[in-house]
């Protein structure tokens, strides 16, 4: 168990849990507009900003900026202060850093800013190279565009190589932005989360509960639809039962907390910042409830070998 986050960056200082808006805006996954509006995303925001909740994490593609435009609509109105991450897209057709620079512009257009706390790179796409991203990221820095440069879902070699990149210039990498919760820990084995650690380096923890999975709203009888029921399909479900009766075990032994508040925990044990998205207030009420306690050694030892032990025997 860790005493907080990896990251020395005073942008992460105090936060021990973010909010994240990929379904702000999103149809195709989300269902953004059938099964909650915008009005719920307002006060899904307002709920969380009162109740502590102020690191919010977006991207430029999610609901095709959409997720920007709300978030900057909201707190233009609430008028209270708040950490913003958002993401640029290497799409293939953006070949220079000025691509870069233009996406961050239009970025703060969106969320009404003159600059963001974070600013991450999406994905590690081919054809430009770590080196370039990162001199542009340079740039948008040292103009005042940013607070502080991160990445996402980038292996080991590409996080040293962004890294290494920015250090030459005195700037520090603040994060690592990964899918990283008790179904999928491959950030433990592949050098990442130990590299995070021992450079500083805020590991975020993108779909901590396994796009809902872990929350123990699904069965096998009862997947979920689209995108998640394809991936996370009857069988898986049937598989990882023994995970979710030992989240609500836990739960129960913690007061009754849920197994969704106990999978949160078990993120911010291991030493990562989870950003649990949110698409109401109850959702927002659900992942607050993770915090002010902490697990035990042997409940998180318990949970890593309970896990290991479910995904495992789906690879095997």
């Amino acid at each position: 168990m860790t005493d907080g986050i990896y990251s020395r960056h005073p942008v992460f200082e105090g936060v021990e849990m973010g909010v994240g808006t990929w379904a702000w805006g999103d149809r195709l996954v989300w269902g953004f507009g059938r099964g909650y509006s915008r009005e719920d995303l307002k006060e899904t925001f307002r709920f969380c900003v009162e109740s502590g909740l102020t690191f919010f994490d977006t991207a430029e593609v999610y609901g095709q900026g959409l997720s920007e435009r709300l978030l900057g609509e909201f707190v233009a109105e609430l008028e209270r202060p708040v950490r913003i991450a958002t993401k640029f897209m290497p799409y293939p057709w953006r070949l220079s850093r000025r691509g870069l620079l233009r996406a961050l512009q239009h970025s703060l257009q969106r969320l009404r800013r003159e600059q963001v706390d974070l600013y991450q790179i999406h994905w590690p796409l081919p054809p430009v190279r770590i080196e370039v991203w990162m001199e542009a990221m340079i740039e948008a820095v040292q103009r005042g565009w940013t607070l502080a440069v991160g990445v996402s879902n980038y292996n080991y070699d590409q996080m040293m190589r962004a890294y290494e990149a920015l250090t030459r210039h005195g700037i520090p990498l603040a994060s690592n932005q990964v899918e990283y919760h008790l179904l999928d820990r491959s950030v433990e084995q592949n050098k990442v989360m130990q590299a995070c650690r021992d450079l500083g380096i805020a590991l975020i923890a993108y779909s901590p509960l396994a796009m809902g999975v872990l929350t123990g709203k699904y069965t096998p009888e009862n997947p979920p639809q689209g995108f998640r029921g394809r991936r996370y399909n009857r069988q898986y479900l049937k598989r990882i039962q023994p995970l979710l009766q030992a989240l609500r075990d836990i739960g129960v032994a913690h007061g009754g907390r849920t197994p969704a508040q106990v999978a949160l925990n078990w993120v911010i044990c291991k030493g990562a910042l989870p950003i649990p998205g949110v698409k109401n207030r109850a959702q927002a009420e659900q992942n607050l409830g993770a915090l002010g306690w902490r697990l035990s050694d042997e409940e998180v030892a318990k949970l890593d070998e309970i896990s290991e032990r479910v995904t495992r025997a789906g690879s095997a």
